[in-house]
């Protein structure tokens, strides 16, 4: 379980070091940062699929995802006594994405290229890639370094370097077959690419959710939700389906949920309500309905990930359902992490209500994103590696 998440120099976060627990719930007024910290999990994901350099491409360059805040605010800014204004910068520019777990923890820092001939000169290069044993970063606790192009791991009491000469745009966990010495590289690459984002269910019209879609055995919903007949199935031959039948019920009282086989091996959901005399199809369900559906499917999986991240999974549906969702929600919490972004309050009120919900309420403060109530006192202990 992820124990401490740290980003500095993104969009509007300066710096921010967040305490996480099971269940983590993120809210926040419009404008916060909410967003920006879930696309800064996005981007740490991204390493272990080795797409951080095109990630941060399709958000418009390195230069355009850096702070654009003064490198320091001073407590007189703070107060108004002077205004904001950039001061000479003592450190380099890197943007620097970073977190910690109980047994490893794994930092990486981007940055631009000093000089280049090449014409993808505004590619941003990986400066700096650590994984380390434990929550907190020591010299002595470090396992995997990886400095500009090369790359060593520590044997015994000395190093060992792993490659020389790997390119600038590639992460370390693209390296992985040729490390043997270095077990962590793989374990952390394959925790990482085991977090599981749902944010965009299709519900539209011409959604492929909405049509008989081929079924195979789907233990993991496709994030935009194109299998989900696939993967309720799943649910009832191989997962819980007295926990799908009670999610259903607890949502519309007096229904039922029914995939039926058609011809070419193409599964159709059947969905009984209370009082109609047959079943509706996907293609008849509300928005509401079928994006409730989705979830069911998503937060029931029979293969759950190491990190399940929701980002406003209230959309389209009823208020009247979201005390149903956060009961489905904190009992995902039995089987996995589980990172909620949301600003509705019936949501918000029905998670608080479990004891081990960790709510972190974000707020902007000149330009900056902050965590609501937090002091320096009160971070996590975090140090980037040199």
């Amino acid at each position: 379980m992820l124990k401490t998440l740290a980003v500095a120099n993104y969009r509007s976060i300066n710096k921010l070091v967040i305490p996480l627990g099971r269940l983590n719930l993120i809210t926040g007024p419009n404008g916060s940062g909410k967003s920006n910290l879930y696309r800064a999990l996005r981007l740490l994901a991204e390493t272990a699929q080795g797409g951080v350099v095109n990630a941060l491409a399709r958000e418009g360059g390195l230069n355009s995802t850096f702070w654009a805040g003064p490198e320091t605010i001073t407590r007189r800014m703070q107060n108004g006594e002077v205004p904001i204004e950039a001061s000479v910068r003592r450190g380099v520019k890197r943007l620097r994405l970073g977190f910690a777990g109980d047994d490893f923890s794994y930092s990486i820092a981007l940055g631009l290229p000093e000089q280049s001939q090449s014409t993808f000169s505004l590619d941003p290069e990986i400066k700096k890639e650590c994984i380390w044993s434990g929550p907190f970063y020591r010299p002595a606790s470090l396992l995997v370094d990886r400095d500009g192009p090369m790359i060593r791991a520590r044997v015994g009491r000395g190093w060992e370097v792993l490659a020389q000469h790997t390119p600038i745009f590639d992460s370390l966990f693209d390296q992985v077959g040729s490390f043997r010495t270095s077990p962590e590289v793989l374990q952390m690459r394959e925790f990482i690419r085991r977090w599981r984002f749902y944010d965009h269910f299709r519900s539209d019209a011409d959604a492929p959710v909405r049509q008989p879609q081929l079924g195979t055995r789907t233990p993991v919903l496709h994030p935009d939700g194109r299998d989900l007949a696939a993967a309720l199935q799943t649910i009832i031959e191989i997962g819980d389906p007295e926990a799908l039948r009670a999610a259903i019920s607890d949502a519309f009282p007096g229904a039922r949920l029914a995939i039926e086989p058609l011809s070419g091996g193409r599964f159709a959901i059947e969905f009984h309500q209370e009082g109609l005399l047959r079943p509706l199809s996907a293609a008849e369900l509300s928005d509401g309905t079928l994006r409730y559906l989705l979830l069911v499917a998503a937060l029931l999986t029979p293969r759950p990930p190491t990190l399940m991240v929701l980002n406003e999974p209230e959309t389209s549906l009823h208020p009247d359902l979201l005390p149903a969702l956060a009961r489905l929600i904190i009992r995902a919490c039995g089987q996995c992490q589980v990172w909620v972004v949301s600003h509705a309050r019936r949501l918000i009120s029905a998670l608080q209500q479990d004891p081990d919900c960790n709510c972190i309420v974000l707020e902007k403060n000149l330009g900056q994103t902050a965590i609501v109530g937090q002091r320096m006192l009160d971070e996590p202990a975090w140090y980037w590696p040199d």
